[in-house]
């Protein structure tokens, strides 16, 4: 049975992705730090959809993280077929005034774990008979946010590397695609250290966590490159390649920095 591992696993977008590839017929390998809410996970696999699921419960941000996970995922399975870099969060706030460690602590897991964690599993996922590589981006990588600086520059980072490494991997049997969600109902805006009001107007265009999961196992499965799903969030990145980059600054830090 072809497994699938996902970081990140244990709520919002990550576990949403998790109970659907189960549902398509993949036994799970998850990755998260809470192991409470993994156990729960992986017995709600179990009961809905009959598939295997074994748990890793892991800061990932922690020194080792990836080849640790690496280790682990490759003594479980040699049928591993997809990886889903889904684990990530932001920091809401001014670069100077936000913590410089808990800023590198954000860059480590959004972009440094994802790498390591690629690389590490390309020679298992070349082993199966069709490969996937899910990383999960923002609609953030599309332009500069002010207030969300490094955030959205880690997200643009996530991109460029999926459509590289896309590129690279073209004739081979693996596929990656990048996901690139809009405002979603997850705990997102709470980690980022975001205020009610603001979170009060993310909610307001803000897409289920289920939704974007399913548009991404859709993209991803299809082979995609790029999946931004909902039709608000697909105008306003298309937008950034026509509007000038000071206009769209300008409109974003108009969105986030009234709010500090």
């Amino acid at each position: 049975m072809a497994y699938a591992l996902v970081t990140g696993a244990s709520r919002g977008i990550g576990r949403a992705i998790s109970l659907l590839l189960a549902q398509r017929g993949y036994d799970l390998l998850l990755v998260a730090r809470s192991e409470d809410q993994l156990t729960a996970l992986a017995e709600e696999i179990g009961q809905k959809h009959q598939h295997q699921a074994r748990i890793l419960a892991l800061d990932l941000a922690a020194a080792g993280a990836a080849e640790a996970v690496a280790t682990w995922a490759l003594q479980q399975t040699d049928q591993l077929a997809v990886l889903v870099n889904n684990a990530g969060y932001g920091l809401w706030g001014r670069f100077e005034q936000l913590s410089l460690t808990e800023q590198q602590n954000m860059l480590q897991l959004n972009m440094a774990l994802p790498v390591a964690l690629t690389h590490a599993l390309l020679p298992a996922l070349h082993k199966a008979r069709k490969g996937y590589i899910l990383n999960v981006s923002s609609t953030a990588a599309y332009q500069a946010v002010p207030s969300l600086s490094l955030y959205a520059a880690s997200k643009a980072f996530l991109l460029s590397f999926s459509r590289g490494l896309r590129y690279e991997l073209k004739a081979s049997n693996i596929s990656v695609s990048c996901l690139c969600p809009g405002a979603t109902t997850t705990s997102f805006a709470d980690r980022a250290g975001m205020g009610a009001e603001l979170q009060e107007t993310a909610n307001k265009v803000s897409m289920t966590a289920e939704a974007v999961a399913a548009a991404a196992v859709d993209g991803m499965l299809a082979g995609e490159a790029e999946i931004v799903p909902g039709v608000l969030n697909k105008v306003s990145a298309g937008l950034t390649s026509f509007v000038p980059k000071g206009i769209v600054e300008k409109i974003a830090a108009g969105i986030y920095e009234k709010y500090l």
